[in-house]
């Protein structure tokens, strides 16, 4: 129990430590990691000072694939962060490797009256710092403490030697401590605790501390999970990187050891655990980093697929054309075409996603409903903006009907988002549907895909013939939801139809009515049947008070 104590302290105090060191720095350090990447070696120094500075490789490892989700970072420039968080994380191993026993109480008595006492918040941070490294400290002499008796064991201490015969058994074991500890540095400070009490030879040590690199991977593999293709790339080359350098070493595994005995004080474990741990990932980025080209073309070829490119914001809005209304309502008509488009892609994977029950374009669905929620905010900014410059009557009754389309486009990608719900409550649920109730599904969905596609040239051209036919398309849609909802209802009471599964059927077929509302919606627009009050609100209450708003009006 005292070993799990101290190793509690010991994780506290490290991220005691690092909170404080973050809160120093400010958001200078995601800054940091966002600007200077462009160049690998640049992207080693900045992943090095990050990690160094908030204690946690894997930390840094899921910052860098955030900024490869969102686009910010490219997979070479993340391998190149992921390599210097590597060297950073050791940072913590060379600090505990400092005997300090005597000053730990006086440490962490000086940090705590900082933190509690100081009204500069610099200094109170500063005092976290201090009050972190202190614990960190004192959960290593618990750890190393508790290890005392074991050294009248003889048989822990035939185990630990089997270690050193046998590396492959001591990689396995410092894989399984890190992935259950969730922390590099925690299971460096065990295996320096342990070491220090006479437990474990160097030539036992370095298999466990090969281990510990390639288990610190887990954290970013499970971070990837449900990200972009460039993200999950990214966690693989963490993987690939420290399993590579890990086999490479452990194939000069007895020259390593006499390396890092020459470069370490004699008779101090601590010290040359610590700078194996230095020693191989320095050396280890030193032999990847000229090869990260290679590095990323395995990976590749290791994760194949074409990353689904999702481009954010406007491509047409022009604010220098503002002065001019009918130009800058002519961008502002083809950014809301655009976004209809991609609206109407949403829905059509959305229905595919639930006919086939695929879980993996449900989370490309939410990615791209950002996109459009982006787009509808974009617009209507612009829109705001040209309404302050003067317009003819038409211009005015055009930039009226535009306000309305980016809303009832922005709606259809909403119901979008609703029907990839539902597909994932199927799938989740494993909710049965009859192939009747199917196949009436994918035929009103090809019904409506079709007329919403004619909205297109509708509003591109203002052609008022195409938006007739629209209105009365939109008049079987009702139609045609109608009788597959009595269709249901009549599966329902003959028992062929499964009471949940009918609660999710009769949700999708609202929603896909409700599409149809807009494409309505839309066709009027042009047939100058809708006169809006011009209302620019897009705070999120007033957005949400239209949504609801429109709804009411829809049905």
């Amino acid at each position: 129990m005292n070993l799990l104590g101290g190793l509690a302290l010991f994780i506290y105090g490290m991220r005691t430590m690092g909170e404080g060191l973050q809160k120093v720095a400010g958001d200078r350090l995601r800054k940091f990691l966002e600007t200077l990447t462009s160049v690998p070696i640049v992207g080693v120094l900045a992943g090095t000072v990050v990690t160094a500075i908030i204690q946690s490789s894997s930390a840094t490892t899921i910052m860098v694939v955030g900024f490869v989700n969102a686009g910010l970072m490219t997979l070479r420039q993340a391998i190149g962060v992921i390599m210097g968080a590597n060297i950073g994380t050791t940072i913590t191993a060379q600090l505990i490797a400092f005997k300090l026993d005597k000053f730990v109480m006086p440490i962490i008595a000086v940090g705590f009256a900082m933190y509690f006492i100081s009204k500069s918040k610099r200094y109170k941070y500063l005092g976290q710092v201090i009050l972190g490294f202190g614990v960190l400290f004192l959960g290593l002499n618990i750890m190393s403490d508790s290890m005392y008796p074991l050294r009248e064991y003889e048989g822990f201490t035939k185990l630990m030697a089997d270690f050193g015969r046998y590396p492959l058994v001591g990689v396995v074991v410092g894989i399984i401590m890190t992935v259950l500890i969730q922390s590099s540095s925690a299971t460096i400070g065990m295996l320096i605790a342990v070491a220090s009490q006479g437990l474990v030879p160097l030539d036992a040590a370095i298999p466990i501390l090969l281990g510990d690199n390639i288990g610190t991977c887990v954290t970013a593999v499970l971070a990837s999970v449900g990200t972009s293709l460039t993200a999950r790339r990214a966690a693989l080359a963490h993987v690939f990187f420290n399993t590579f350098g890990a086999i490479i070493f452990l194939t000069f595994l007895p020259f390593f050891k006499e390396f890092v005995l020459y470069i370490s004080p004699a008779n101090d474990i601590a010290r040359q655990i610590a700078n194996a741990h230095t020693s191989f990932n320095l050396v280890n980025t030193i032999i990847f980093l000229p090869l990260i080209r290679l590095l990323e073309k395995v990976v590749c070829l290791a994760a194949p697929g074409e990353e689904v490119q999702i481009r954010r914001g406007p491509i047409y809005l022009d604010e220098r054309v503002l002065t001019s209304p009918s130009i800058a309502l002519s961008l502002a008509t083809k950014e809301i075409i655009r976004m209809g488009k991609i609206s109407f892609d949403n829905l059509e994977k959305a229905v595919q996603s639930f006919v086939n029950k695929d879980y993996n374009l449900i989370k490309q669905i939410k990615d791209m409903e950002e996109v459009i929620d982006e787009l509808e905010k974009e617009i209507t900014f612009y829109l705001a903006k040209t309404a302050q410059y003067s317009m003819t009557p038409s211009q005015s009754e055009k930039h009226g009907g535009l306000i309305h389309a980016v809303n009832d486009f922005e709606r259809v990608g909403d119901h979008a988002e609703n029907i990839a719900d539902l597909a994932q409550k199927r799938i989740e649920e494993n909710l049965p549907f009859s192939d009747q109730a199917i196949n009436e599904l994918e035929n009103m969905h090809k019904y409506l895909m079709d007329t919403l596609y004619l909205c297109i040239p509708t509003l591109e051209k203002e052609d008022r013939k195409l938006a007739e036919e629209i209105v009365e398309r939109e008049h079987q849609i009702d139609l045609m939801e109608k009788k597959l909802r009595k269709n249901h209802i009549e599966r329902l009471n003959a028992g062929l139809c499964y009471p949940a599964s009918g609660v999710v059927y009769l949700d999708l077929l609202s929603n896909l009515e409700r599409v149809g509302d807009h494409a309505h919606n839309i066709a009027q627009v042009i047939l100058g049947e809708i006169f809006p009050t011009v209302e620019l609100n897009i705070s999120k209450e007033g957005k949400e008070a239209k949504d609801e708003e429109g709804e009411k009006q829809n049905k």
